[in-house]
């Protein structure tokens, strides 16, 4: 799978993308990262990319050719158009969900907006997917995208480890995932609950399940309304609410 990000920013992508699991799957051919520098595409001295906006206002606009320019070069050669996916606060929410439906694509690329954002003209010319990640304004696109570009990552074949799965993270079944304990036993006073040193296996899963139910009640108690639990499960989550 490849992600291509549009950029001002490019060490930014470079600079994190590189290392851990992310980098792991790099080195390994799984996934490709290629961060395109927008400025490359000027066509002046001063290698322009902003002006006031139309109409005034504070801050300056991303311009359309340059942004049109970066598209053209970074989509020549590929057969079908990707989706590309402009990191915008007022998009869609990006959640694990979404991370899955992207992860089914061979091709996807990011644009990273700066200053006020871009030329509305350019956006509806290439862009398929407004995303955001949650309601609250950053600096720019990098962030978002790299944050997406982690978890579609993690859900392309290959990518995760056997020992890394992500089969019983947060937001798998809209559930939150239940605490983890390692060694020592006892930390500052604190014990590993018993249950996990049992070594019964059907007792650590009921466990684990219990908790990722108490866990979403009180931090994400929207998410339950979608979760899959079972009779008992539910007779559970019913006996804490009350």
């Amino acid at each position: 799978m490849r992600f291509t990000v549009m950029t001002l920013f490019p060490e930014m992508i470079d600079a994190v993308l590189g290392s851990s699991i992310i980098g792991r799957a790099k080195s390994a051919g799984i996934i490709e990262i290629n961060a395109v520098n927008i400025r490359d595409y000027t066509t002046d001295k001063h290698r322009q990319v902003d002006d006031y906006p139309y109409g005034g206002g504070a801050g300056m606009v991303m311009m359309a050719e340059p942004v049109y320019a970066c598209y053209k070069a970074v989509t020549e050669g590929i057969k079908v158009k990707p989706r590309v996916l402009y990191m915008d606060p007022k998009g869609k929410t990006f959640d694990q969900n979404m991370a899955k439906e992207l992860a089914k694509e061979e091709e996807l690329v990011f644009l990273c907006g700066h200053y006020e954002g871009i030329d509305e003209r350019v956006l509806e010319e290439i862009v398929t997917d407004r995303v955001s990640i949650g309601d609250f304004v950053l600096s720019g696109g990098e962030i978002p995208a790299m944050a997406m570009i982690d978890a579609v990552s993690r859900m392309v074949p290959g990518v995760l480890t056997n020992s890394e799965s992500g089969v019983d993270e947060s937001f798998e079944n809209f559930l939150l995932e239940y605490p983890q304990y390692t060694r020592p036993v006892e930390w500052r006073e604190k014990t590993v609950p018993d249950v996990l040193l049992s070594g019964h296996h059907a007792n650590i899963e009921k466990w684990r399940r219990e908790k990722q139910i108490e866990i979403t009640l009180k931090n994400r108690p929207d998410l339950l309304g979608k979760a899959e639990l079972t009779a008992k499960e539910q007779k559970y989550l019913e006996g804490l609410k009350r």
